[in-house]
């Protein structure tokens, strides 16, 4: 096997970070494809340049039904690099075959945290978030809770399951190099 085959066996493909939203996809991606020199594909970014609107206008003018349909489009319709790190939405691994179509194209990585650290995370942000525009406090924790509950089964199909207490674009590159 010569050099060229040798770092080619290496690299890693499409790599897609899923989670909750406040998981920390988009930050941890920016930071692992900077490390790992791979492109950053945010596809919320390329849903709200597509769509001409935020996904809180999106959300509101259509809704949820629309924005999943739409979601899992942008999904499966984006033109990938060879290698990649994607953030996607929150709750896009859950719904068609999203999960499915993500695992035979490349490895998934399930950055879980606990609903009270996602709560925090989010407390700030629930005006850019529909689902989370009229709860705070202990209706907060419970609602994501209940939505952990029910998404966890499609996350916990992912390649990679990280404890995101903690995770860094260091770490996660070891979590990706051992599974290559």
């Amino acid at each position: 096997m010569n050099d060229l085959q040798k770092n080619k066996n290496k690299e890693a493909g499409l790599i897609f970070l899923i989670g909750f939203m406040g998981c920390g996809k988009t930050t941890l991606g920016r930071k692992l494809a900077s490390r790992m020199g791979y492109p950053f594909i945010d596809l919320d970014h390329v849903l709200e340049a597509k769509a001409g609107m935020t996904i809180a206008e999106y959300f509101s003018a259509h809704g949820e039904d629309a924005f999943r349909k739409l979601e899992s489009e942008i999904l499966k319709e984006t033109d990938y690099p060879e290698n990649a790190i994607i953030s996607t939405g929150g709750g896009l691994p859950c719904f068609f075959d999203n999960m499915q179509w993500i695992n035979g194209r490349g490895r998934s990585i399930y950055i879980q945290l606990p609903p009270k650290t996602l709560a925090q995370r989010l407390s700030n942000e629930k005006n850019q978030r529909p689902l989370l525009r009229d709860k705070q406090g202990d209706a907060l924790v419970k609602f994501i809770a209940e939505k952990l509950e029910e998404r966890e089964p499609f996350y916990k199909r992912a390649s990679i399951i990280a404890n995101g207490l903690g995770l860094n674009a260091e770490r996660t590159e070891e979590m990706i190099k051992a599974t290559v």
